[in-house]
């Protein structure tokens, strides 16, 4: 039923991978995450099983196992986003609260610790709704209910404003996906196009998406000349996607171009997608399927290059498409001293699916998190100015040339999130695995009570509940 429940959500959530690598990719991640789920299910299930033995009061089954569930609801949430080949950290429940009010929480726990919060009220209330009676499953609503309002009337954390940046963020509505019928040069000609009614205008920086600069300025005369003349015009520094090398190493690189000066400072993307980007031990995974494996001819290297990049004394936080979604890659950029994150993508090859929208959420919450305004620019859409309470600032239709411009609030604030880090989600999933285990030694040494007519053994949580559960 784990991996059921698994492939159902995973199957629907990540169907736009359809879209340009067809079924077989999408069956991979979509079985490879459900097996994850059952497994984590699996966990779940021992725990429920036998923190109901063990701590049959009001307090056990009411306050220990709905801790423990959840703790091992954010473990398997912990292990999937970082194995393997760095995971794939999608799907997250905390991902689904972007405009809910419950989205301010994730400043004061992160990703992992709201994630915890809502799996630890639905545990509640599935506990609620396994009571004898109704009478009895009222009155123990309130248990679920206070802590969700107790939850509500958390403030959010303050935010102290650094000053502002003027961003230019241009979408060029390229067809920049990977199997995109464009002519060497045409994405950089969208994006030039598309901001030149932004000649004249004050802004402190123009940011490009992820391969907007489809021809490499480094080792394009033309292409640069271009970039030349695109800052010079607009005087102005310009963040732009493109491909680089070194050597037979090729990156997907972020640049920071300067007019007279060139390229002064570059990123390399540090996560690149497993199986889309690259192929991990590609001498053993090619043979299993040539045909789908050859549609990825290169492998981008793992980049080594800080996130950061210096806009004169303001320092801006770099993530490129699924960067976003890498806790590790968020905490470096912030401990760093980011005033504000730009996240570049090329949504292209996504097509018209929820992909870009499922990004921009994800945006959101680590404005929310990290109290950094994030500028969102995508080659297709959906591209966004979000601020640091996770308010749109401005946005741009999909599949839309155009261009936006917005004083972005800066901020130097370290949130209770930021300054916990990876230790909420290495507490929590140890509390998890640590309840478990105490739950087993206490558990097995419970025989079955009196009146059930079974051996410890065969004993399931419901009957236990049903029968053993104590009149208060």
């Amino acid at each position: 039923m784990g991996f059921l429940g698994g492939f159902a959500f995973w199957g629907t959530h990540i169907l736009w991978l359809t879209v340009y690598l067809g079924p077989v990719p999408w069956l991979a991640l979509a079985g490879l995450e459900a097996v994850f789920f059952a497994a984590g299910c699996a966990l779940i299930a021992v725990a429920w099983r036998f923190t109901d033995r063990a701590f049959r009061g009001v307090f056990g089954r009411y306050g220990f196992t709905p801790i423990v569930v959840a703790c091992l609801w954010t473990l398997r949430e912990f292990v999937t986003s970082n194995w393997p080949y760095g995971g794939f950290s999608w799907g997250r429940l905390a991902f689904s609260q972007s405009e809910s009010p419950f989205g301010e929480l994730v400043a004061w726990v992160g990703i992992s610790g709201l994630s915890f919060l809502l799996a630890w009220v639905g545990a509640l209330f599935v506990q609620v709704l396994r009571s004898r009676t109704f009478r009895r499953r009222a009155a123990l609503a309130v248990i679920p209910v206070g802590l969700i309002t107790v939850f509500l009337a958390v403030p959010p954390v303050a935010i102290a404003e650094a000053g502002t940046m003027r961003v230019a963020g241009v979408q060029g509505d390229s067809d920049a996906g990977l199997f995109g019928e464009y002519k060497p040069g045409e994405i950089l000609g969208d994006h030039v196009a598309a901001t030149e009614p932004l000649y004249g205008e004050d802004v402190d920086v123009v940011v490009w998406p992820e391969n907007a600069a489809d021809l490499n300025p480094l080792k394009n005369g033309q292409a640069a000349d271009i970039l030349d003349d695109v800052t010079e015009r607009m005087n102005a520094p310009l963040v732009t996607g493109t491909i680089t090398s070194d050597g037979d190493k090729t990156f997907n690189s972020l640049l920071l171009w300067n007019r007279g000066s060139g390229a002064v400072d570059q990123y390399d993307k540090m996560h690149p997608v497993p199986f889309a980007e690259y192929i991990p031990d590609r001498d053993f995974w090619f043979p299993l399927a040539p045909g789908l494996l050859s549609l990825i001819p290169r492998d981008y290297t793992i980049g080594t290059r800080d996130n950061i990049f210096e806009l004169e004394e303001v320092k801006a936080g770099l993530a490129i498409c699924f960067d976003i979604v890498d806790d590790n890659l968020i905490r470096q950029m912030v401990a760093g001293g980011a005033e504000l994150i730009l996240a570049p993508s090329n949504n292209a090859d996504f097509g018209r699916s929820d992909e870009s929208v499922q990004q921009l959420a994800i945006a959101r919450l680590r404005a929310i998190e990290y109290g950094r305004s994030v500028v969102n620019v995508s080659t297709v859409g959906t591209s966004a100015v979000i601020a640091p309470d996770g308010s749109t600032i401005d946005r741009l239709p999909a599949f839309t040339p155009g261009s936006m411009v917005a004083d972005v609030p800066l901020s130097t604030t370290i949130t209770p999130a930021a300054l916990l880090g990876a230790g909420i989600e290495l507490t929590l999933s140890a509390l998890g695995l640590a309840g478990l285990v105490l739950a087993l030694i206490v558990g097995r040494g419970i025989g079955a009570p009196q009146g059930t007519g079974g051996k410890s053994g065969k004993l399931s949580p419901s009957r236990l509940t049903r029968d053993e559960e104590p009149h208060t």
